[in-house]
């Protein structure tokens, strides 16, 4: 580590989906740039903590031997929502998963959860140590969620594997929760041709980021950790504040303004956001609807926190897409949107921009053909839905909201919801200088 000077610590990369990193990291012994994008932008910088790259997919082997062996200390996870495999309905691990069944029953584990588990099984079996997994993505409680995840698959093991198993775990193994909040979109053709003009080196491992960057993680390791509070990182007792006020006011936004987005034309978070309507609709959403239910953390200013939080979306040098953002939808809006629809209709309020978000999603799902729809459910969300000739506000919403893996049944049957929904899914629907209309006027 940099900061604190410290050469101890370096970090095994695996990749889950694609090997693509690993194999461009290969070449590079592990060395890769981070470009900042917008004002305020240090330059260019080498970052060289990888010491080596891994393709879990392609070698789901190699990952439970690292994370087995005696010098590993932390384990992180940054493999988005849909990566965990859970139920939303139940919080636990879906044992119906086909990738997580097969993780069950021996075969070379694909799933983050199940090469994990497995890694911990071989720890334990090697006398190892102890170990500490930290969760890095929006998920409320990410911690205690992997701590469950995980036991939920040493459960589901044969007995003779899953008591021992589970025990080890619970007296070896700490989960702490963070929260981690930096906008990183995917690298562009553009953006490498940039990297190399600054740097004079080709890099096809270069990361570009926004300058502003936070990280809040649990003071609970199992053992020993570097010295990340030297790099600006905040260590604290409670995260769940931070959680909260991210998933809720940055993440929802970020998805209100990729279905408004998507719904106009409009190919990135930037342009959405310069939308003077589409701009009101976001500060609504996290100044009328967000704020007046939730808690903040201690010392966050949250009218100055959403302001921030604009200001970034508009950072058009970093080319966020509406796509990309709007993408895994199914896995998304529970956690971003679904929790301030119910606070406010638990204390009278009327959810209106939740709700637009809300609407603007299903309207996404109800247009976009299953080959092209970016989402884990796409199957169960277009077997839901009516004929398309028949995919009016009427007949959609009420379709998709009998989606239980997206919706609980209480909420699904609110008919203060459900005449929200309604509203600004024909308004939608209707084309954008309606919605522009009704956003800022209606």
């Amino acid at each position: 580590m940099l900061a604190s000077r410290d050469i101890t610590w370096g970090i095994v990369g695996v990749t889950q989906r694609s090997a693509t990193v690993a194999r461009h990291l290969a070449p590079q012994n592990g060395l890769f740039t981070v470009s900042e994008r917008g004002q305020g932008s240090a330059p260019v910088r080498v970052v060289s903590s990888i010491t080596e790259a891994i393709s879990g997919r392609d070698n789901p082997e190699a990952v439970v031997q690292r994370i087995s062996h005696p010098d590993t200390a932390i384990i992180t996870l940054t493999i988005t929502e849909k990566g965990y495999r859970f139920d939303p309905q139940t919080g636990g691990l879906d044992l119906s998963d086909e990738l997580v069944m097969a993780d069950l029953n021996g075969s070379a584990p694909l799933t983050a959860v199940g090469q994990l588990t497995r890694g911990l099984q071989r720890r334990a079996a090697r006398d190892a140590g102890p170990i500490t997994v930290v969760s890095c993505d929006n998920l409320p409680a990410n911690g205690e969620l992997t701590k469950r995840l995980v036991l939920d698959f040493a459960a589901a093991l044969p007995a003779e594997e899953s008591g021992p198993l589970t025990a080890w775990i619970e007296a070896n193994t700490a989960f702490p929760s963070t929260m981690v909040d930096r906008m990183v979109p995917a690298t562009t053709a553009d953006d490498l041709q940039e990297v190399e003009q600054e740097l004079g080196l080709r890099d096809e491992a270069a990361v570009v980021a926004e300058p502003f960057m936070q990280w809040v993680i649990e003071d609970n390791f199992a053992e020993r950790r570097p010295r990340w509070e030297d790099a600006g990182a905040v260590f604290t007792a409670d995260v769940a504040p931070w959680e909260a006020a991210k998933l809720r006011l940055l993440n929802a936004s970020h998805s209100l303004l990729a279905y408004l987005g998507l719904a106009s034309g409009k190919e990135t978070i930037a342009e959405a956001v310069s939308d003077d309507a589409f701009r009101a609709a976001c500060a609504g959403l996290m100044l009328d609807d967000v704020l007046p239910v939730m808690d903040l953390p201690d010392g966050l200013n949250g009218k100055a926190y959403c302001a921030q939080i604009l200001e970034r979306f508009g950072n058009s040098a970093l080319g966020h897409t509406t796509a990309k953002v709007g993408s895994d939808g199914s896995q998304k809006i529970g956690l971003r949107l679904l929790t301030t629809v119910r606070d406010n209709l638990d204390a009278g309020r009327e959810p209106r921009w939740a709700a637009l978000a809300v609407a603007a999603w299903m309207r996404h799902v109800a247009t976009t053909a299953a080959d092209r729809l970016d989402d884990p459910l796409t199957e169960a969300l277009h077997a839901a839905l009516p004929a398309p000739g028949n995919r009016t506000a009427d007949m959609v919403v009420p379709t998709l909201l009998g989606v239980r893996n997206v919706f609980d049944k209480s909420l699904a049957e609110d008919e203060r919801f459900i005449t929200l929904l309604k509203h600004w899914y024909g308004i939608i629907e209707n084309g954008p200088d309606g919605l522009r209309k009704e956003i800022l006027h209606g």
